[in-house]
């Protein structure tokens, strides 16, 4: 008898993603949890703390280590491989079992789970509120809310890597209403390009020069031509959403790839197709590949 009460919980609970998957779909939302991983690699924690046993909240578990494909983002299962273990653990909790406290990450307010996904997601389907966990704290200066995407997550990566270029450089003698980046990485690869600029002109000159200075240069000299030759282009009309400085990066990594390999004379005209090029294929095959993977799991 719990065996088939655990089965019924277990496919209405597929049941529950697949309206789920519907739904993020029609919202353009992606149904999956976040990935540990990927989240940890753009806000890049340093530093860890072991909290013991704590109760958590249910609802504060955003992601998972290593099974976020299989659970949506309120964690109902998405595959009926998932049936025997979720079955179980379902039988033992209606038979008053005490089970073992799952694992997580400590992100924020938020939680990552690192062993018991499948405890976590009969407690959400059976409407427990809380759970017993095992915590490990990461220390995080972004911001992470409940219901976040991948993308929003960069997107606060971005501003918080912006702000910090506003506080450290004081760039006020920079456009910085038109310096605008989208990926994470980006400012502190433009302070990179403005070093590299400063240490070519600093070979000509007596006295170590400012970084104001630098910039400046770097502006009038590397950053405006480059831009200039974008526009003329109408480079960025097959872009919607990039800015000029997305554009600038794009070329700048591409021209440099070009030298190195050989071609010296490559132009930014070369550079700025040849990443046209790439950037649209690479489009085109994202795109795919995002439709081939939701028809499969559908």
């Amino acid at each position: 008898m719990n065996n088939i009460n655990g089965q019924d919980d277990f496919y209405s609970a597929v049941s529950r993603a697949r309206i789920q998957a519907i739904l993020d779909a029609l919202r353009w939302d992606r149904p999956e949890l976040l990935s540990f991983y990927e989240v940890t690699s753009l806000i890049k924690p340093s530093r860890q703390t072991y909290l013991g046993m704590r109760t958590i909240p249910i609802a504060k578990i955003i992601g998972s280590e290593g099974r976020y494909h299989d659970f949506s983002s309120s964690f109902y299962p998405k595959n009926t491989a998932l049936k025997d273990r979720w079955v179980s653990i379902d039988n033992a909790m209606h038979e008053d079992i005490i089970l073992p406290p799952i694992s997580v990450y400590k992100l924020g307010d938020n939680y990552f789970v690192r062993d018991g996904n499948h405890r976590v997601s009969v407690a959400k389907t059976t409407g427990a509120a809380f759970i017993d966990a095992e915590v490990v704290e990461l220390d995080t200066e972004i911001p992470l809310r409940s219901g976040m995407t991948t993308r929003e997550i960069k997107d606060e990566v971005v501003a918080y890597e912006r702000q910090r270029f506003m506080d450290e450089y004081k760039p006020d003698y920079l456009p910085m209403d038109k310096i605008v980046f989208t990926k994470p990485g980006c400012y502190p690869e433009l302070v990179n390009h403005i070093l590299v600029h400063k240490y070519y002109i600093n070979q000509n000159q007596r006295e170590e020069i400012q970084f104001k200075v630098a910039a400046l240069s770097w502006y009038a000299n590397v950053y405006l031509p480059i831009v200039k030759e974008i526009r003329e282009s109408r480079f960025l009309k097959n872009f919607p959403g990039k800015t000029e400085a997305d554009a600038y990066l794009w070329v700048v990594r591409v021209w440099d790839s070009l030298k190195r390999s050989g071609n010296q004379q490559a132009s930014i005209q070369q550079a700025a197709q040849e990443v046209a090029e790439k950037r649209k294929k690479g489009f085109f095959s994202r795109w795919f590949s995002y439709l081939k993977s939701r028809l499969s799991r559908s």
